[in-house]
């Protein structure tokens, strides 16, 4: 383990203050992949500088395009973008790189990638990806270590997804706008990176309806123009720091936070003790009263309740003395953060899609290990909550999603900090 890739952190201080979220990556990605069907420039502004963007970027840059930051706005320049392969080096790093598929279709009429890798949290397959592909009327030839995809001109057509999905239906979307003449996408995800996607695919000038709804509508295959947009604030993000602020029993001011896509965890957050109030369009959460365990909480697709904040949750579960209950019902394997938290004092059992949490009055600081990006983000939320110092092992899965979660937390009065490459005792004296 490499030393820098560690974060200390001396816990029993309740956040405070106010924060600012970064923007969304999982609206982000998408948006940088849609650039790519223009042959010229396309801006996100705010748009987040961490490890999967950093990643995207390079692919869009193998594959030929040039890019540039100023400050948060990234410009994509993809004239010049003429190669039709992404290497595996860059797809196992990241599951979302499979949606540049349907996009250098559109482009080039081929394309090949090594299969998408990302976090360890269950088999997420692409199968639907695949299936939408191919009824664009794509041939994709599955070999041992990368596909291999091929279409002399993409066809609109009519696509039923058998589960709802976010990348199998930002594929189709993305392919969608290449293709000629209409296309129904049915069971569509209503997630709003989906309805993000689609008006930054508006601005490019492509026709579309019905996003944020089971059933959208694509007119393809007409001249697009760059886009340039907002990247929306990050809703994973900001319920991360709700949830840090609920585990330390703080109180903090989100400046912008992502309205309307906060219902499900406010909910949970409410159940807890936690209170909020909207004020001039901020979010004030105050979390000095959270002390009730909710005897169930069930994961899923939105509008309901997101996976991605379930390690987050347990994290602050694992504080409130009392039995809670989480079922996760997206991902079959994301309760990895269970062992991590047992570690510190909770108690914690799996049974099947069920994780029952026993909370404690007191966790203990202790050395932790990250497996995933969410998991290591509920680490950090647990050891903020605990007596004494921790060490959270694995930083560079949590650059994944969060620019910089230690500074962030510092804001808020959290005595955090990246590994300098002095021991732990003496960062900890710094605070």
């Amino acid at each position: 383990m490499n030393r820098l890739d560690k974060i200390h952190i001396a816990g029993g201080t309740p956040l405070h203050g106010t924060i600012r979220i970064q923007g969304s990556k999982n609206a982000a990605l998408p948006m940088m992949a849609a650039a790519l069907l223009y042959p010229g420039v396309s801006i996100l502004r705010n748009c987040p500088k961490i490890a999967d963007v950093f990643c995207m970027e390079e692919i869009l840059c193998a594959l030929g395009a040039d890019t540039w930051w100023q400050e948060h706005d990234l410009y994509l320049d993809c004239t010049k973008a003429d190669k039709m392969e992404i290497s595996g080096i860059y797809t196992e790093k990241m599951r979302s790189s499979v949606i540049l598929l349907g996009v250098l279709l559109g482009r080039y009429g081929k394309a090949s990638m090594g299969y998408p890798g990302g976090c360890v949290i269950g088999k997420r397959p692409v199968d639907l990806h695949l299936y939408a592909l191919r009824e664009f009327g794509v041939c994709i030839e599955e070999k041992k270590e990368f596909l291999e995809a091929e279409c002399r001109k993409l066809k609109g057509c009519e696509i039923f997804f058998a589960g709802s999905s976010v990348g199998a239906t930002e594929q189709a979307v993305l392919t969608a706008a290449s293709a000629e003449g209409k296309t129904r996408i049915h069971n569509c995800a209503k997630e709003p990176e989906i309805i993000w996607l689609c008006r930054f695919l508006k601005r490019m000038g492509i026709k579309i309806q019905g996003e944020g709804t089971e059933k959208i509508l694509v007119e393809g295959g007409a001249p697009v123009k760059g886009g340039d947009m907002q990247v929306p604030p990050d809703r994973i993000v900001a319920g991360t720091y709700l949830c840090a602020s609920a585990a330390t029993r703080g109180k903090i001011e989100i400046e912008n936070p992502p309205e309307g896509e906060l219902t499900a965890f406010l909910e949970v957050y409410r159940k807890m003790g936690g209170q909020y109030e909207w004020n001039s369009g901020k979010l004030v959460a105050d979390s000095r009263r959270v002390r009730f365990p909710v005897p169930l909480t069930e994961t899923a697709v939105y509008p309901g309740f997101p996976t991605d904040l379930q390690s987050p949750l347990m994290a602050v579960f694992a504080t409130i003395p009392g039995e809670s209950c989480i079922q996760e019902s997206v991902f079959e394997d994301r309760f990895k953060i269970a062992e991590e938290l047992n570690r510190m004092g909770a108690e914690i059992k799996i049974q099947g899609k069920k994780a029952w949490i026993r909370g404690s009055f007191c966790l203990k600081g202790t050395k932790v290990r990250a497996q995933e990006l969410r998991g290591g983000a509920a680490l950090v939320i647990a050891a903020l909550a605990a007596k004494g110092e921790s060490i959270v092992e694995g930083y560079s899965f949590i650059h994944r999603g969060y620019e910089d979660i230690s500074q962030d937390i510092s804001r808020l009065g959290g005595k955090i900090k990246k590994d300098t490459g002095t021991t732990i005792y003496e960062d900890i004296q710094q605070y």
